[in-house]
């Protein structure tokens, strides 16, 4: 999976001369927190609600509303927004953005091919990305086997023992540790007991088989 996969692609952008005032009005109209500024369709910046918050006047002022609100008026996008932007290019692995985001203790990234910006992923984007990649959206059973005996071939023979059953599978997850394998599998199946005793039957232990998005049932 890639950012292309995943990223925004329908932006909403501002210019560096864009009043902050103007900038928070696009955020609350868009039900967004951050935007990518753009000068001459090149990334300059970046403002986010925290950027715009950090540079409001303090509860502890000596000025008065009217003294603030007329430098909050004077204040441009250009000159608070965040001018060293860390971006991904769209065809970077989903991995490399969530990698750069939590290194960087960051929430968004704005996605860049040469100097045209094409997107822009966030945290949410890649909560969105998880949630479809494991298939809790489909709904379906997730089952989850502890396997002490891995070896070559392990995911086609359990593969086939479902496909013999009839459950199609929507995704398979495999995480090898020091002491097991454990293999996650969800099927297009929401009869989580028959998916857990074909399993059990044919000798797999079976550590957890639940249903997965069960509130939408």
């Amino acid at each position: 999976m890639s950012v292309r996969d995943f990223m925004t692609k329908n932006l909403v952008v501002v210019a560096p001369d864009t009043p902050i005032f103007d900038a928070i009005d696009l955020m609350k109209q868009h039900d967004i927190h951050r935007l990518p500024v753009l000068q001459q369709e090149k990334l300059v910046g970046l403002i986010t609600e925290g950027i715009i918050q950090e540079a409001m006047p303090s509860k502890a002022t000596s000025l008065s509303v009217y003294e603030a609100n007329y430098l909050l008026n004077k204040t441009t996008v250009g000159d608070v927004m965040e001018k060293n932007v860390l971006t991904i290019e769209p065809d970077a692995l989903l991995e490399d953005a969530i990698y750069k985001m939590r290194e960087n203790k960051i929430a968004v990234l704005p996605v860049v091919q040469g100097e045209s910006v094409k997107g822009i992923i966030t945290n949410n984007d890649i909560f969105a990305a998880f949630l479809k990649i494991t298939g809790y959206n489909d709904g379906g059973t997730r089952v989850s086997l502890q396997i002490t005996d891995d070896h070559v071939g392990i995911l086609a023979e359990i593969t086939k023992l479902l496909a013999e059953h009839d459950f199609s599978i929507l995704t398979i997850v495999v995480n090898r540790m020091e002491l097991a394998t454990i293999i996650e599998i969800q099927v297009q199946s929401r009869n989580v007991e028959k998916v857990k005793e074909v399993l059990t039957t044919a000798g797999y232990f079976v550590t957890a088989a639940v249903l997965t998005n069960a509130t939408n049932a």
